[in-house]
């Protein structure tokens, strides 16, 4: 039982130095180009995820990819029924009718 959960341990370690390479954009990684270090994690699982965290990963928090504000102001047309006011005051007028 011990040696499932320690290779379910350097499963999910693998996992996670694999997916972090992937979304790591390419000027970010350090010391080698992006795919090389895919390939270092694919070919020594353990010891290439240690290398990843250590000599590799991007230093400090990543940097948010935020699009720039809309300074611009335009109404927009409603998306559906609930976001159209005039829908819904009609809606509100035929449930009091109803009553």
């Amino acid at each position: 039982m011990p040696s499932v959960l320690v290779g379910l341990a350097v499963m999910a370690f693998w996992l996670y130095c694999l997916f972090d390479v992937i979304t790591t954009p390419d000027e970010e990684a350090r010391n080698l180009p992006k795919i090389l270090w895919v390939l270092v994690i694919l070919l020594l699982p353990l010891v290439g995820g240690l290398f990843w965290l250590l000599l590799g990963r991007p230093h400090g928090p990543r940097a948010t990819r935020v699009p720039p504000p809309d300074t611009t102001k335009r109404t927009q047309a409603p998306k559906g029924p609930d976001d159209d006011p005039d829908f819904l005051r009609d809606l509100d007028r035929r449930l009091r009718d109803d009553d």
